[in-house]
Formats: structure tokens, sequence, C-alpha cells
């Protein structure tokens, strides 16, 4: 059976995945700042799963993280669902650096221990959420997608130093558009909104079939080819 970890798993698209895995027969290890929120995923299989309470923006996450992986027996799989973001047009400072404090201190921390885990045992597959929303700079949430362009960058830069290194460590990048999720609840109805359930599934694909990067679904594919060819001063006035 795969041992798998996930970070986030307490709602959305990091628990409709773990759902899956478990009906695939994996072990897991679920982790979410809120312990109480994850014991819905661990009656569906005791025996199968652990339960941690992580908050990635601490700084005893990675330890916590390497004591989940102990109690499951290891760990053949990452998986990193957590995150936050949302419109931020008036930019408004607190929610800003909170972004940049989870969105990216907190997945450098957690996405590192997992590299160096695999690094130390050989072999690995890491797995993380991004956003097409790093594709171009997005003026209605700057910190959200700046941050989803760092991650791009990160996994892909550990990508190529594995290599590098002989590392047999696999990375998938997924990227998808708008989700209908608590991330995006609130008064603005954002257009094309996706099903956690159906992203979840496609999610599982492209673990199973190892894609280096994955944006779902084909609408936001077409979408974000648009918007990388768009030149900077196009971008820059479009009202978004």
């Amino acid at each position: 059976m795969k041992r798998v970890i996930i970070i986030g798993a307490s709602s959305g698209m990091g628990m409709e995945v773990a759902k899956l895995l478990l009906a695939e027969g994996c072990r897991l290890g679920v982790a979410a700042r809120r312990e109480d929120r994850l014991q819905a995923l661990k009656q569906l299989a005791p025996d199968r799963v652990e339960v941690q309470a992580i908050d990635v923006t601490a700084e005893d996450a990675t330890s916590r993280l390497r004591s989940l992986i102990d109690r499951l027996g290891g760990m053949d799989l990452f998986f990193y669902a957590s995150g936050i973001g949302k419109q931020n047009r008036t930019l408004t400072p607190d929610f800003e650096l909170n972004t940049v404090n989870t969105n990216g201190m907190g997945f450098t921390r957690m996405i590192g221990e997992a590299y160096r885990y695999f690094a130390e045992r050989g072999e690995g597959h890491i797995v993380a959420i991004t956003s097409i929303a790093g594709t171009k700079g997005l003026g209605p949430a700057p910190s959200y997608s700046a941050t989803k362009a760092f991650q791009n960058v990160y996994l892909q830069s550990l990508e190529q130093q594995a290599n590098a290194r002989k590392l047999n460590i696999r990375f998938t990048d997924i990227r998808p558009g708008f989700v209908d999720t608590d991330l995006l609840s609130g008064d603005f109805r954002y257009p094309m909104m996706l099903k956690p359930e159906k992203v979840a599934r496609q999610i599982v694909s492209a673990i199973h079939s190892r894609r280096h990067v994955k944006v779902i679904d084909w609408r936001y594919a077409l979408l974000t080819a648009l918007w990388r060819r768009l030149p900077r001063p196009l971008w820059r006035h479009l009202k978004l």
C-alpha cells in the first residue's frame, strides 16, 4: 500500500483527493491546522489514517511532519494542498503579508522538508496544488498571484536540482482554475467554477500518469495559453 502524506486535508481538494486515495487502498497521514476537521477522514478507514495538527507557518511544522511520517511508517507520496488567497483590490497590508507567509514561507518549509526526506530515502513523488494565478500578475489578487508564480518556479527549480543530483524524485505541479471551495467563498461569483470532486479525480489521474504540470481543466489551459502570449503593455491595461 502506498503511503501518502496530505497537507491541507481538512477540506476542499485536499479532502477529496484523500478520499480517492483511500478508496485505492493507500495509507494516509493527513494534516491541517485544525485536527478536529480531519476526524471525518479517520473514520473512513481508522486503521489506514494517521492524523496530525500542522500549521505550515509555525516553526515546528517540519518536526510535526517528520513525526507524522514516522507514525505512517514512511512516505512514498507527498501531496501539498494548503494555502490561502482572495481578492485584495485595496491592498490591505495584513492580508498581503499573511498570504506571503502562508503561500511563500509555509510552502517552502513543507515542500523543502519533503524533498529532503525523499533525498535521504532515495526516491519519492512531490505533488502540490499551485494555481493558474501564477501565469501572470493579477491586479485583483497581487500577493496570491505572486506567491503562486513563486510556487511554480520553486517546484521547477527543485526538479532541475533533483535531476542534477540524480535523485529519483518526481514532481507534479497542479494548476487549477477557480474551484468551488471555502477559499473562494464570498460575495464575488467567479466564472467557470469547478467542482472539487471533479478536480480531485483529475489530480489523482495526473499523479498516476506522473505529469510534470497539469492545468485543470481544458478551458483554463486555453485561457492561460492566451495569457502567456499577451504582451506586457496590453496586459497592464486589462480590467480584471
